[in-house]
This record gives structure tokens, C-alpha cells and sequence, in this order.
């Protein structure tokens, strides 16, 4: 039985779980996703991290984005641009790593786990860092595919590694499944209750489309 006493928070690197899902062949189920890690603990806060591109008139994503700020999900985003990086390739700056990292570290003295849906290494001194404060992080990514979706650096430095793959059973989609009706905000402590965010645009590390 899990421990009522065991305060977790989520932090999901939108584009990065995606794509590790997509690899993986099989979509998320964020509903069950969530009443997962419900079961494993006292589940503070669960992030959602994703950038949208400027001047689309409809994203795929914003479906998915006003579903979960309405089920239970705390999502921020920010706005990227698309643009030349004059040698004729289009790129896009969509780096959420600083505004995970804030969040996490504010956190950090209000949880007992950290799980941390990304494979990207970039995150692995964040790792340490709310590792010295006492904090117990799973990283949740896949060496099921090749080349692996998770760095091996922040695979090390995680006090556990999750392969997605092994996930799948509990919260992957049904392809047949439609999208799960609205459902009314779960009361979080004051300290962490915030509306949906819209983070202010920085001049992050730039990644090819």
C-alpha cells in the first residue's frame, strides 16, 4: 500500500513524452496517467511543459492543453517563433528547461518525490540539485527503442529510472477511446494553487523542427 505520507509532483516535458510515446507506439492516457501515481502517494501537483508556435490559427496541441488545465493538470506554456536560421533550414526556440527547473526547485521542500517525465540530459544537474535536498526523483523515459529516448547521464543520476515502455498497461490510450468528458479542478493547498500560466518568451537553446 502506498504512503498517504508520500508527497509526490509531476513535472512532464510535453514534446519530450510525446515523442517518447509516439516512438514507443502508443498515445497517454493523461487521465490515467494521473489516478497512477494518485495510488502511489499524495500527488501534489502534476506540470504539463509545452510551447506553441506564434500565428498558427489552431494548434493541434490546445485540445489537449484545455483538457488537462481542467483535469487536474497545471499547464504552462510559452509562445515560440518559427524562423530562418539563415542557411535556409526553419527552426523553432521551444525550451521549457527553465521554467521546469523553477518549479521544481519551489517544490522542492514541499515534496518527497519528483518524477520526471524526460529523457533529456540537460536535466540531470536539476536532478542533483533537488537530490541534495532530500528529494527522491524517477525519471520516466525509454531505452526501448534505438537510439534510447533517455540521456544516459540522467538516467544515471535518477535514484530510479521508469522505462516507459513498462507504463504502457497503465497509461496508455485505447485507440478506440475518445477523449474523457471535463471534470471539475481537484483542490490542491493554497501554496500551489495557480490558473493555467503562460510563461514570458526567453532566448532559449534553438532545435530543429
Amino acid at each position: 500500500m502506498p504512503s498517504s505520507s508520500n508527497k509526490i509532483a509531476l513535472f512532464i516535458d510535453g514534446a519530450n513524452l510525446h515523442a517518447t510515446a509516439k516512438t514507443l507506439g502508443f498515445d497517454i492516457d493523461y487521465k490515467r496517467l494521473l489516478k497512477e501515481f494518485q495510488s502511489r502517494g499524495t500527488l501534489l501537483r502534476a506540470f504539463y511543459y509545452t510551447v506553441l508556435i506564434e500565428d498558427q490559427e489552431f494548434s493541434s496541441i490546445r485540445p489537449l492543453i484545455d483538457w488537462l488545465d481542467y483535469n487536474g493538470y497545471t499547464v504552462i506554456t510559452k509562445s515560440a517563433k518559427e524562423f530562418d536560421d539563415g542557411e535556409g533550414r526553419r527552426k523553432i526556440k521551444r525550451n521549457m528547461h527553465i521554467e521546469l527547473a523553477v518549479n521544481a526547485m519551489e517544490l522542492a521542500e514541499h515534496v518527497d518525490q519528483i518524477v520526471l517525465f524526460s529523457g533529456d540530459g540537460d536535466f540531470r544537474s536539476l536532478v542533483e540539485t533537488v537530490q541534495r535536498r532530500g528529494v527522491h526523483v524517477t525519471v520516466v523515459s525509454s531505452m526501448s527503442c534505438q537510439p534510447p529516448m533517455i540521456a544516459d547521464e540522467l538516467r544515471r543520476q535518477a535514484d530510479v529510472f521508469t522505462d516507459l515502455l513498462e507504463l504502457k498497461s497503465k497509461i496508455g490510450r485505447d485507440p478506440s477511446e475518445r477523449p474523457a468528458p471535463r471534470e471539475p479542478r481537484q483542490h490542491a493547498p493554497k501554496f500551489l494553487q495557480r490558473a493555467t500560466v503562460t510563461a514570458p518568451r526567453g532566448d532559449d537553446d534553438d532545435f530543429d523542427e
